[in-house]
């Protein structure tokens, strides 16, 4: 959804750090003291090996009304999420395909791998894989959130690259269309008004380049990721957190996810194709890491020389 959304935008708070102990460091071998980082707590190490199976429900009110009854809220959570849609939209939906087995922790259905050790020097990354269409959140290399999205359509396609995050709102009216009501809205690029929130996933890329999600995932990452900090009204002092669009979405194919049962690797992310995104901007995402962390710590100081 391109909205150019221009807004005065007021001086962000500053996040507050989180200093490490000494015992979260050591020594990297060449006398370099590096941070050591947590794994997060995962239910499993890995994504699981479930097998899918294929619902056509087009013009079949029996399997519709098998549908209904078979599946508890949980699970109909589950598929609505893995076939890209919302619990206002998968009725419109002809085929949805289904996992045959289900389990309470939807991490367990994640196609990026959850360890990339390219990025374990990024504090917070997010990726918005285009052909799956589908984002993951990852924390020191770590994978801690994956969700379903709808990126730009055939006419609005959503630009490859690299973002940072930059303003949030909790609820945003488009100036596209004033009708569009954005909730959980972070923009990432303020010039062309891109940015990820809350909206309508039909099972499809549709929106007008920007990135939808459902609204527990868009509030997730509103609380998660990390505003700029300007200097004035004018100037950027830090960027926010690094977003990367990659890929290309088949637009006149098969729906990817409808390929899981077929074959459940289908849509699974190769380490290796993430490794590659992140070497190709990982200097300039740790360099604006840094310069954060600066401004930051400096920040408290500046304030106190400027009231005395």
């Amino acid at each position: 959804m391109n909205k150019k959304i221009l807004l005065s935008i007021p001086l962000m708070c500053l996040a507050g750090l989180v200093s490490c102990n000494d015992s979260n460091k050591k020594e990297d071998g060449n006398g370099t003291v590096v941070e050591n980082h947590d794994i997060p707590k995962r239910k499993y190490d890995k994504a699981q090996d479930f097998t899918y199976t294929n619902w056509n429900l087009k013009d079949n009110d029996s399997v519709k009304k098998t549908f209904k009854q078979k599946f508890t809220a949980q699970e109909l959570a589950t598929i609505v999420a893995l076939n890209r849609v919302d619990k206002n939209t998968f009725h419109t939906v002809d085929v949805l395909t289904i996992p045959d087995k289900f389990d309470d922790d939807f991490m367990a259905y994640s196609p990026f791998p959850f360890t990339v050790k390219s990025a374990d020097k990024i504090n917070k990354l997010v990726v918005f894989s285009y052909p799956i269409q589908a984002y993951g959140v990852y924390e020191n290399g770590e994978l801690v959130k994956w969700g379903p999205t709808s990126m730009g359509s055939k006419q609005h396609k959503t630009p490859e690259g690299l973002y940072f995050t930059n303003w949030k709102g909790e609820e945003v009216q488009s100036t596209f269309d004033d009708e569009w009501i954005l909730r959980w809205n972070f923009n990432v690029q303020n010039e062309e008004g891109i940015g990820w929130h809350q909206y309508s996933l039909p099972g499809y890329p549709a929106s007008h380049s920007c990135l939808r999600l459902l609204e527990s995932d868009a509030k997730w990452l509103y609380d998660w990721a990390d505003e700029w900090i300007l200097a004035d009204k004018e100037n950027v002092e830090a960027k926010g957190t690094p977003v990367i669009v990659y890929g290309a979405y088949n637009f006149d194919g098969e729906k990817p996810w409808l390929q899981l049962a077929a074959n459940n690797k289908a849509n699974d992310i190769a380490t290796e194709t993430l490794d590659g995104l992140i070497k190709k901007y990982e200097q300039e995402i740790l360099k604006e890491q840094e310069n954060r962390a600066k401004v930051v710590a400096n920040k408290p100081q500046k304030q106190k020389e400027t009231k005395s």
